[in-house]
Parts: C-alpha cells; structure tokens; sequence
C-alpha cells in the first residue's frame, strides 16, 4: 500500500490503527494457488488475521477453525458452513455438538476422547472427521492411536474418519523439511492401505512456510521458498486429495500497523519516540520486537538526514520498545510511522489488556476504499472488579 494511502487512513481514522489490505490478501492467496495446482485445496487458517474474512477469496476451500470463539466469528460474518473446517485442541462435548449442528463440513479430532465426541455428537447426521497425527507435541494423537481407530473405522457408525490431519509447526525456511513430512506423511499411509486398506480421501497438511517480514527483499524470498516447496506438494498432491492449511504465509503481507508519535527527546544521547502504540499491538514472528528492524515509512516527507532513533510504545515498562534503532529523519509529535507486512497474528497476538490502554480501530481497504470493521476498544472494562452495586 502506497504512502498517499496510508496518509489518507490515518487522517481518516487516526492512530493507532490496523490496516490490511484485502486486494494484497486475495493476490498472495492466488499465488499460492498457482504455485500449487488447482488440484491442491487451500484451507485459510483464521487465527492468523480473523478480519480478512470479511473478503475471503474463493480460492480457498476451507477455513480452519480452532475455537468455539472463532466459529462464532464465523457465524456472524457468514462464512457457509460446508467452507468450515473445526480444528484445535480443548474441545468439549458443547462445543463438539455445536459445530456438528451448525453443520460444520469436516471435524479434526486431537485425541481419540475428540473422536468419540464428534462421534456422540453427530449420531443424528454423521460426520467426516480427520485424526491429527502428531508430530512430536501435544498436538495430534499417537501413530499407533489413530492406526488402531482406522483399524475399528467400521464400528464407528456416526463418524467416517476420511483422511488425516498433520501440521508440525510454522516458519519453515527449508523446503527440505516439507520434503521429509510428506515422505513420512506418505509412509504411514501407505501402511493404513496396506495393514487395513485404508484409502485417505483427505490429507490436510500444512506446511508451515516462512513469512518474512524483516527483509527488503521479503516478497522475494517468499517467492523463492514457495516455488521450492510447491514441487514436492505438487507431487503428493499427485497421490493423494490434497488440503493446503495456512495462515501466516496468506496474511502477512496484508498488513500495516500505523502509529503516531505522542513524544520525541533525547535522554543521555539517545533519541527517543514514545509511540501511541507499543508492543501489545505490533510483533513479528510472534516474538516481541526490540532488535528487530521492520520495514518502515514514516509518512511525513522530509529532506532531512536519517538519524538512528528509539521507537517506544506506551506501556510502562523499559521492555515496550518497538524498534531499538531505527534510521528516520529528526521525528517530531504527530508523526505518523507505518510498520509493513504485519498482517498476520499482530491484531490478536500481543498483550492487549495490559495497562488497560484502549485497543486499536481496524480497518480493511479494498480498491482503493476503506471500511472500519472495528472501532477503539476501551479494555478498562476487562480489568475492572465487579463494584457492590453491579452484584445486587
């Protein structure tokens, strides 16, 4: 998103605000698409960045849901129920039977207690369901749990296991490792098929791809790293009904964090900006930021030199650094500084009730237009003890 554009949402909406724009969302979708084959399936994972569902493409297929919260979410914007695929751990017997009644198309089940839920659940209608095969964590199930469950698939008269589940973890920067789950992936299946005749008519996989986001040549590297992962998923997509699961690697490049300078001073040498906002709002790589450089533009234009400077946020603590030293022009109050390809988890990962400050408006753009999809939250409210005259 260019600068004029950012200049008019901050002018439109002030800071701090979230912006992720919904044309860059639908392009990296399509990329991926294209890399992969329109025989591989995409199933967009919503605890990424929930608002871009407000334009999901019809590139995707699914979209993973991982709490009874987000599948309300889900209900609210009218996401169809045959596009939902309920995921995540802790699920109880209410929460198993409300997806299954709103007609959730497919179940993942972490655990075999997660199978014989679905399967109470979904005695009136039966369900689809896929086992997560662990991967070393306290994700999935154990190889030889969900091997005996397929082994018993046919006493399971509610619930039709027709594939599985595998995700490992995210920010894979190496293609040789996706390489190696899908040859481990492809193993076990062949041994269901031949042990059980077991044929998976569903594989949901992901592949956890690197996002970067502190790089110039970030899109770049993407690219890379997409077209070498896309030969071996092309492959496996060739031997089995393949699902695509993603977040991150969808919503990063969406996004913009834009925050204004509510103080500039020099302590002891170092030049300080306190900003409106901090690092309850803004992380990369679900790490905090500090010694991080994200791309930034500061949305002023100025001839001055670039000079190193301290970007803090507004929480009281020395650890709410934004950017340990960041080269911008002599930064005055009321400058506003634009924080690129963050639009993944940086709206729902930091630590938004902390000091009761008010979280940010978020708007999306498409075209050219914006649309407030949420407005300043006071969290004041959440950190508040129930008063005498509230309990009578």
């Amino acid at each position: 998103m260019d600068r004029t554009a950012l200049k008019t949402a901050a002018a439109k909406y002030g800071t701090p605000l979230y912006l992720f724009d919904l044309d860059a969302f639908t392009a990296r979708a399509e990329k991926v698409r294209a890399a992969f084959g329109s025989h591989v399936q995409l199933c967009y994972s919503m605890k990424a960045n929930p608002f871009v569902l407000r334009g999901l493409p019809d590139v995707f297929r699914w979209v993973e849901v991982c709490s009874p919260g987000e599948l309300t979410i889900c209900e609210k914007l009218g996401i169809a129920p045959e596009r939902i695929l309920y995921s995540g751990v802790n699920k109880g017997a209410d929460d198993v039977a409300r997806a299954v009644a709103l007609g959730a198309d497919l179940l993942t089940a972490e655990s075999t207690l997660h199978f014989d839920l679905i399967c109470a659940a979904a005695a009136a209608q039966g369900k689809h369901v896929l086992p997560r095969l662990t991967a070393g964590s306290q994700f999935g199930m154990d190889p030889a749990a969900l091997e005996d469950l397929v082994a018993r698939r046919a006493e399971f008269r509610n619930a039709t296991i027709v594939g599985i589940h595998y995700f490992s973890g995210t920010q894979k920067r190496k293609d040789a490792v996706i390489a190696k789950e899908l040859a481990h992936l492809d193993e076990y299946l062949t041994m269901l098929h031949d042990k059980y005749g077991f044929t998976a008519q569903h594989v949901e996989y992901g592949p956890g791809l690197n996002a970067e986001c502190l790089r110039d040549d970030a899109e770049a590297r993407d690219g890379a790293l997409l077209d070498a992962a896309a030969a071996h998923i092309r492959a496996f997509g060739e031997k089995y009904p393949l699902t695509i699961e993603m977040g991150r690697f969808f919503a990063a490049p969406c996004g913009t964090f834009l925050t204004g300078v509510a103080d500039a001073k020099c302590n002891l040498g170092v030049n300080y900006a306190v900003c409106d906002g901090g690092m309850h709002q803004v992380k990369y790589d679900g790490q905090l930021m500090g010694m991080q450089a994200p791309p930034l533009t500061l949305l002023r234009e100025s001839a001055d030199a670039p000079e190193p400077w301290m970007l803090c946020g507004s929480l009281c603590t020395t650890a709410d650094v934004l950017v340990r030293e960041a080269q911008l022009p002599p930064l005055r109050v009321g400058d506003v500084i634009a924080f690129g390809r963050c639009g993944a988890y940086s709206v729902t990962e930091g630590v938004a009730v902390f000091l009761s400050r008010d979280m940010p408006r978020v708007a999306l753009c498409r075209g050219g237009d914006f649309t407030l999809v949420r407005d300043r939250f006071a969290t004041d409210v959440l950190n508040t003890c129930r008063t005498p005259e509230d309990e009578a």
